[in-house]
């Protein structure tokens, strides 16, 4: 065995292994790995624009990709340009990519304000596009504003269950609960605002709604009309907006799917792959999965965010019921990163199967509304509960898992509200290792162990362990 350990091939692996606190398991590796794409196909229509605006002829690039794939050679061109560019941005750590983020905060919504202020020129004036009767009518109408309620909460679904891989890097809890408060409602507000008038503009213009607002920049670029070719300056701003619109995309394709992809994927070989590698890998399996499909219509597109709601909202259910509601905010910091039968967080032969059935019961909820979405015959009451799918299954979900945890109860939960701040400041998960380091009140740290925390953090305030 010592031979083994000592043989190159063992050298090479321990090289690959990825950093850590020395001392942990593999099952604690899966739970600590701290490094810290898929690409998605609209990505390629971004690019396309900004090398048409450039050079007008890239347009008449000749196909050797057959019809049936979905796509064509400047399509795909454009798609591999935008995922190769990508792949740096994966490299960096979250800490260090927030200087792309900074720059997306200042040129996209410029560029988005342009667009905007371009298109209502285009249509001369506001009026005409906000004098367009409604098509729809009565329930009608309002089942469309529903759907497009759950939409926009379907668009950022994956920011709210992965949003811990980037609110960790806050030194408080508040510091993660005012930026959010503020910028999601209002961010999503204007941004709906703006893509509805964009959009609308293009019925007074071209005389047909045109959902994609990069089909319209298409349109700005070559008139449908004519084929005319727009001049100069134009040309310049389809390819501002269209850089702007890559930019924007890359920056929701880290928040979104490379580093929640990348965290994810660190549980299959905890020892050796970290989240950086993990998006290479998941940057990999995004370009095999032939995404531009996936925007063939407005329809496919739909039916893609409101599958999201699906999954995601049962699980969004589960985590907030059990860390506001069943714990009341009370954990017990090492044990977390324990993988012994002994910690709290085993449930049953390392399963919570409580959390996993009301998972299951919270897609339950709208399965059936989903099989209608694709195009199958359903009831009209499943397809009711459908237009509503986020909030029907965050409900089921969290309802469910708050009775079993009712009836079956679980360990290490509070009767108060005990959420650990700000106090704490190191802690070391290996076995056998010192407890967890927090701060009194008088600035003074305390080395404590897992069980005698809350005495020291908490003072006096009570707290039942179920067990």
């Amino acid at each position: 065995m010592e031979k083994i350990r000592r043989s190159k091939v063992s050298q090479v692996v321990d090289k690959l292994a990825v950093s850590a606190e020395p001392g942990l398991t593999n099952a604690q590796l899966m739970l600590t790995n701290h490094d810290l794409k898929p690409v998605e196909p609209e990505r390629r229509q971004c690019v396309t624009l900004m090398i048409r605006s450039i050079w007008t002829s890239y347009a008449d690039v000749p196909n050797s990709i057959p019809a049936s794939s979905g796509t064509n050679t400047r399509d795909f061109v454009s798609f591999f340009l935008f995922w190769a560019c990508s792949l740096p941005a994966i490299w960096f750590p979250v800490h260090q990519i927030r200087h792309l983020f900074t720059v997306k905060a200042y040129f996209v919504p410029v560029a988005g304000l342009i667009f905007f202020i371009w298109a209502i020129v285009k249509a001369d004036g506001i009026g005409p596009i906000v004098q367009q009767p409604s098509v729809k009518k009565g329930d009608a109408l309002g089942w469309a504003m529903v759907q497009g309620i759950m939409s926009s909460i379907a668009n950022f679904a994956t920011l709210i269950v992965n949003d811990p891989d980037f609110s960790r890097f806050a030194r408080k809890p508040k510091d993660a609960l005012w930026s959010q408060f503020f910028t999601i409602p209002i961010g999503f507000a204007v941004t709906s605002f703006i893509g509805i008038i964009v959009s609308s503009s293009s019925t007074v213009i071209y005389g047909k709604p045109i959902w994609n607002p990069l089909d319209l920049l298409t349109y700005f670029l070559v008139s449908p009309v004519d084929g005319h070719t727009a001049n100069g300056a134009a040309r310049f701003g389809v390819f501002i907006i269209s850089a702007a619109f890559a930019l924007a995309q890359l920056g929701t394709n880290i928040a979104a799917n490379s580093v929640s992809a990348g965290t994810d994927m660190t549980a299959l070989l905890p020892r050796y792959l970290n989240i950086r590698r993990g998006g290479y890998i998941c940057a990999i399996v995004g370009l095999a999965m032939c995404p531009w499909n996936l925007l063939s219509s407005s329809n496919n597109f739909t039916t893609y965010l409101s599958a999201y709601s699906v999954f995601l909202s049962s699980i969004a259910g589960v985590i907030i019921c059990d860390y506001y509601v069943v714990r009341r905010g009370f954990y017990q910091i090492r044990d977390l990163y324990s993988a012994r039968k002994s910690s709290p967080y085993y449930f049953t032969f390392g399963f919570h199967w409580r959390g996993y059935t009301a998972y299951i019961c919270g897609i339950l909820i709208n399965i059936v509304g989903f099989v209608g979405a694709i195009g199958k015959p359903v009831p009209k009451g499943a397809t009711y509960l459908y237009n509503l799918n986020f909030f029907c299954g965050f409900l089921v979900a969290s309802g469910t898992y708050w009775g079993l945890c009712r009836f079956f109860p679980i360990p290490a939960c509070s009767e108060r509200w005990m959420e650990v701040g700000d106090e704490i400041r190191n802690i070391s998960v290996a076995y056998g290792a010192g407890g967890d380091v927090y701060v009194d009140d008088s600035g003074s740290d305390q080395d404590n162990y897992a069980g005698k925390r809350d005495e020291e953090v908490a003072g006096n305030r009570e707290r039942k362990i179920d067990t």
